[in-house]
């Protein structure tokens, strides 16, 4: 809605910042190209400003969680969980940040529950989003796909049929501390294949198997970490886009 003949420098401040309401001086935001969509044939191409976590071609950006070079399976643009090889984490440090990653369980199934295409993001090496085969494979609520693992369901079961690509796409808010007290805890917003399945949850704490998480001050950035559970899943277009310059009051 456009009004004319009325100076914006009329307009009143909007509350928290130095800007008058339709302010012409106003910074615009920043052109980012937004990329394409991913289909089963091969991923998307990210969009112009993400940080490639992975190009499909080898682990330059990833180290091995026990020391040394990540070991886990490149082939065919993906790469695959080497099965006691251990957890890989980013040298990439992110704190707050949207991310991008593609998964897939293996097309052929073996187990049950916990037992069945399970890995695992761990953002910050602390707070684990579940990779599980959730397709008609029920187990506990809170470690079923796309979990924040121990704490929170997702919304609803989005699973596609094992071998079957899958997208999860994530904005993450980390923690704040002062000293040794919490101001702000960790905030997820996720979608797993296009459907949201957390929305603005405050997280109690970094992940604990069988037990309540508490916080403990961390750094405000840490490695991203991928957990080697013993099942082969696979992953693809990893990215990610660090969330900063927003406007100061």
């Amino acid at each position: 809605m456009a009004h004319h003949g009325v100076s914006d420098q009329d307009n009143p401040i909007i509350p928290g910042t130095r800007f008058r309401v339709h302010d012409g001086t106003r910074p615009q935001p920043r052109i980012v190209h937004p990329g394409t969509v991913s289909t089963p044939e091969r991923p998307g191409d990210p969009p112009s400003d993400a940080v490639i976590l992975f190009d499909g071609a080898d682990l330059s950006r990833w180290v091995s969680m026990s020391g040394g070079e990540a070991r886990w399976r490149v082939a065919q643009g993906y790469l695959e969980v080497l099965p006691g090889a251990g957890d890989i984490q980013t040298r990439d440090h992110l704190g707050d940040c949207q991310l991008h990653l593609e998964w897939a369980a293996p097309a052929t199934i073996h187990g049950e529950g916990q037992g069945r295409g399970n890995s695992g993001v761990w953002l910050m090496g602390r707070y684990e989003i579940q990779i599980l085969d959730g397709y008609e494979n029920p187990t506990y609520a809170d470690g079923t796909t796309a979990a924040i693992y121990g704490q929170y369901p997702p919304l609803v079961n989005a699973c596609r049929q094992p071998g079957e690509w899958q997208c999860y796409d994530l904005v993450w808010i980390a923690p704040r501390f002062t000293g040794n007290h919490l101001l702000s805890p960790a905030s997820l917003t996720a979608w797993h294949n296009g459907l949201v399945v957390h929305y603005q949850r405050s997280l109690v704490g970094p992940t604990q198997h069988g037990q309540v998480a508490s916080y403990q001050p961390h750094a405000p950035t840490a490695p991203l970490r991928l957990q080697d559970h013993g099942d082969p899943v696979r992953y693809r277009n990893l990215w990610y886009r660090p969330l900063n310059g927003y406007d100061a009051p």
